[in-house]
């Protein structure tokens, strides 16, 4: 039993139930026990491996598509390059390797992470050392100017809440504790019309929301409405909800999301619609699109190629074998999708389309 878990037991028995939400925010973000704000997660030596971390293509692609935005949109200057969640630092690293040589766009950068952790702060600083870089702990903290921002796995480990149909309407599934366990319970019902545009899902069904998430993406694309520039999110989900997908991933496998409280990163999968009918609210938004095809349409393979020419031997076998992993549909190239959104007058990034 984690020091968390014994906290959230004590809770659980004062308050009763607490929902999804609160339970994930507190497992990852509790400020002496959470996940994000004790551990170092990414890597081979934590939990589980982003796409930065396969290879260096992936930043190189994103970066090199966030310049050309920024071209498209007349090189302003000052602007803001910006990621949020920014794990290691490792894409921002590779972006700002890659936009080297595109004319005047270092000049006019500012280099903004928006990063609750202190722990992942220090090892982003490590990672960045000698680049000028801001700090920041929220969106709602990013200062006016046009801003070119990528997130990479940020959106699936916010809190979502879930909501179970049953034949007269929803009631939120929450997490209660028996015999120092935790387990789902079902909540209150929740208001008839909360769900009235899903009459169409049989009884039993599970939907999930993050108001986390759509808050955010509402921020992101009002600045970019109101100042210029473009956000790129990648994230492992789809085009909708599509029942339970809430998830622990310990030492590179997944787990129970109700165990190892506080020591496991907790996800789920994002809902793009949702972030998608967020942002047209304000901006212009591309299609979805699957992670693979939008990096073979920035030129993965050309760069793959480029890079394989100086190496042989185990070197050679892992470059390919993360190419193939960031596009194969058989691994990350169907599973993980992206979004772009940009002011309505503005061409969507390179590799979107509308």
């Amino acid at each position: 039993m984690t020091p968390l878990h014994e906290i959230l037991l004590r809770q659980i028995a004062r308050v009763g139930p607490i929902s999804v939400a609160d339970f994930m925010t507190q497992a990852l973000l509790h400020p002496d026990h959470g996940y994000y704000t004790t551990t170092t997660p990414i890597g081979r030596g934590g939990d589980f491996v982003t796409a930065p971390e396969i290879s260096q293509m992936f930043g190189e692609l994103i970066g090199l598509s966030l310049a050309q935005a920024w071209l498209d949109q007349g090189s302003p200057a000052p602007f803001h390059l910006c990621e949020i969640g920014p794990g290691k630092g490792t894409l921002m690293g590779d972006i700002l390797r890659a936009t080297k040589s595109v004319p005047n766009f270092h000049a006019a950068m500012n280099v903004i992470l928006i990063e609750a952790s202190p722990t992942l702060q220090a090892v982003q600083k490590q990672t960045l050392s000698g680049v000028a870089v801001t700090w920041l702990d929220s969106v709602a903290a990013m200062p006016d100017g046009p801003m070119f921002m990528v997130a990479n796995e940020f959106f699936d480990c916010l809190p979502i809440r879930q909501f179970r149909r049953n034949d007269t309407g929803w009631q939120e599934q929450m997490i209660g504790a028996e015999n120092d366990a935790f387990h789902f319970v079902l909540g209150t019902q929740s208001p008839a019309d909360l769900f009235h545009t899903r009459a169409d899902l049989p009884t039993g069904a599970i939907i999930e929301t993050s108001a986390a998430g759509n808050a955010i993406m509402d921020t992101l694309s009002r600045h970019i409405a109101n100042f210029g520039g473009a956000f790129i999110a990648l994230d492992y989900g789809d085009w909708g909800t599509h029942g339970d997908t809430f998830q622990a991933i310990k030492n590179h496998e997944k787990s129970d999301p109700l165990l190892y409280v506080g020591c496991a990163d907790l996800t789920a999968h994002v809902d793009f619609h949702a972030l998608g009918e967020t942002a047209k609210a304000h901006a212009k938004i591309s299609q979805m699109i699957p992670q693979g095809v939008l990096l073979e349409r920035l030129g993965i393979t050309a760069r793959a190629q480029q890079l394989a020419a100086k190496l042989s031997g185990e070197a050679l076998e892992n470059h390919i074998a993360a190419h193939k992993r960031l596009t194969h549909p058989s691994e990350m190239g169907t599973l993980f999708k992206a979004l772009a959104v940009v002011p309505h007058n503005a061409p969507l990034p390179a590799g979107f389309e509308g």
